[in-house]
């Protein structure tokens, strides 16, 4: 019985060894660039940190990404000055861009369009509304020298939070040897991309969660989720709580937006208030191709050029001559 067992764990490791081989050998993982969080409380990925995105289990999809010495995924440096005429792109996965090349952006293609135009891609997955403006705000020196600040948004989700809070808790975690040892194992970091492991990380988030409770941390600058804001007027007030907290350049931000998913009576509130936006619902509606990934709902290839036609139009009027 002791040899069964003895060579049953022998043949199980090797199994897995093997699998671990051929995951590493085809790339059919993907990477995921460490997070931090800088002295400004704003979120981001660890500087110099390089690597590929990969979606499907036959690699349907494969990207790099490159992270900038600011902390995001772009092929160049954020180097704002007077002298040039330059415009941030801040939001969520939509403008990070993993699933498509880093050299190949969305802000890659504003600038082939309009060559006297730098972009720098503030993109970071989950950001809200409050996540935006808070790093405007915190980056105040860099952003004053850029010209125009295009904030993405989607209405329903974006506007629950009325202040941005940094979630140091996951930080924390992430930097924990389980997790560093899971992130290492390619074989885990497939499987998890198709809800193999979610047993096993269900376990573990129990345990982490009752280790916690135990030392009894202190939890006051964790992130803690607000509850679900429902109606419009919430979301619109949330907004105007924001504007309150972090300013508002009325001349120099526009909003990104889809104004098909996008409640009229924030429109009309942007309208009353002069905050300017950018709607590519139009372009959308008539695009002649899928504007989305096959398998998600972030845009194509053919998406982000729709998207960058839109912004570059309305910069071409703003370029210093």
């Amino acid at each position: 019985m002791k040899k069964f067992v003895l060579k049953s764990v022998v043949y199980l490791g090797l199994i897995l060894l093997a699998l671990e081989l051929l995951v590493r050998a085809f790339h059919l993982h993907a990477d995921d660039p460490p997070k931090m969080i800088d002295e400004f409380g704003v979120e981001k990925r660890v500087p110099g940190s390089k690597g590929h995105y990969v979606k499907g289990n036959r690699r349907q999809h494969f990207t790099h990404f490159s992270i900038n010495g600011s902390g995001f995924n772009s092929y160049r440096e954020f180097e704002p000055s007077e002298d040039k005429y330059e415009v941030a792109l801040v939001g969520d996965s939509f403008i990070e861009g993993f699933h498509q090349d880093y050299d190949n952006s969305l802000g890659k293609k504003i600038e082939d369009r309009l060559p006297k135009v730098e972009v720098f891609e503030y993109g970071y997955t989950g950001a809200t509304m409050a996540y935006q403006m808070h790093l405007v705000d915190a980056y105040r020196d860099r952003f004053d020298k850029i010209d125009k600040v295009i904030l993405y948004m989607k209405f329903r989700n974006d506007f629950d939070s009325r202040k941005h809070r940094a979630d140091y808790e996951l930080v924390r975690m992430l930097k924990t040897l389980p997790f560093r040892i899971r992130e290492n194992c390619k074989l885990w970091v497939y499987g998890s991309n198709y809800g193999m492991t979610l047993p096993i990380k269900n376990i573990a988030g129990a345990i982490w969660k009752g280790l916690n409770f135990i030392r009894g941390r202190d939890h006051g600058d964790v992130a803690v989720p607000e509850m679900g804001v429902s109606s419009v007027t919430e979301r619109i007030d949330n907004f105007k709580k924001l504007i309150a907290t972090y300013g508002w350049h009325t001349e120099k931000t526009i909003l990104l937006l889809d104004s098909r998913v996008t409640d009229g009576r924030f429109l009309d509130f942007c309208d009353e208030n002069g905050i300017r936006y950018l709607d590519f619902s139009e372009v959308f509606q008539n695009a002649k191709a899928p504007v989305t990934l096959v398998y998600d709902k972030h845009w194509n290839d053919y998406g982000r050029e729709l998207i960058a036609e839109v912004i570059a139009d309305y910069l071409q009027k703003e370029v210093k001559p």
